[in-house]
């Protein structure tokens, strides 16, 4: 039995592992939890590959394998993430006007469900539709054709981070607006779709010529995570994409 084989795989199936547990804290609102089951989830989901190439035993069930658990991961759990946002949202919104409510709901089992925290799960929908269309894009192996599912995972959970441990009366009420999660839940689902070329994180080797791009991507991350902590994911998501257009 070749062991050396399995050893991606089953980095995979920890991120997977992560992601279901990231689920469980989304379901419950407890958002920074599941962040952090994200982060780990990401973190294994980096090496998985790393091992693959290292150990040179990729394979089409590592492929699959490694897009179902991004699924779970940087999908499912992204998606609940928003859901829970704009309930956060609408709950404010009640508190304020008395009780009234901007979002129409319906009643299920006897349950009342708002409509509006529903388009959260967009995020979901798209981000199954990009690692579908990942799957069998074979131009898509040093480079990323829309934003990564991870990337966008973080930049989704970014927000609850920030209002949990940077949060203040300005940064709460631009968070927790309803057309600021809907933007940003249109935005979030473009860039997985969108045609643009973005350069990925992995090294043929570890040459500053070969890889200055990322060397310096990761060294100004490194520096606003410093200085701006959990604000800085989105604008390193930005410079992200913003780099890859300059590169391009």
């Amino acid at each position: 039995m070749n062991i050396k084989k399995h050893i991606p795989n089953f980095i995979t199936l920890l991120n997977l592992f992560c992601g279901c547990l990231a689920v469980i804290f989304a379901v419950k609102n407890q958002l920074e939890i599941a962040a952090f089951f994200v982060f780990i989830g990401i973190f294994f989901d980096f090496f998985d590959g790393l091992a693959a190439r290292l150990l040179n035993v990729q394979s089409e069930l590592g492929l699959q394998l490694d897009s179902l658990a991004d699924m779970v991961t940087s999908g499912v759990v992204p998606g609940i993430v928003m859901y829970q946002l704009f309930n956060r949202a609408l709950n404010i919104h009640e508190a304020v006007n008395d009780g009234h409510s901007w979002s129409d709901t319906w009643h299920w089992l006897e349950n009342e469900v708002h409509l509006l925290p529903l388009f959260g799960l967009v995020i979901t929908l798209a981000s199954a539709y990009r690692l579908a269309k990942f799957n069998i894009d074979e131009n898509q192996t040093s480079s990323f054709i829309g934003l990564p599912t991870p990337a966008n995972s973080l930049l989704i959970l970014s927000f609850p981070l920030i209002l949990a441990y940077q949060g203040n009366p300005t940064i709460d009420d631009i968070i927790l607006n309803k057309w600021f999660l809907i933007v940003m839940t249109i935005v979030s689902s473009y860039l997985l779709n969108a045609r643009i070329s973005l350069f990925a994180l992995k090294f043929k080797d570890w040459s500053f010529k070969n890889n200055a791009v990322k060397y310096i991507f990761l060294l100004l991350s490194v520096v606003l995570l410093v200085f701006l902590q959990f604000t800085a994911i989105p604008v390193i998501i930005i410079l992200y994409v913003l780099i890859s257009l300059v590169k391009k």
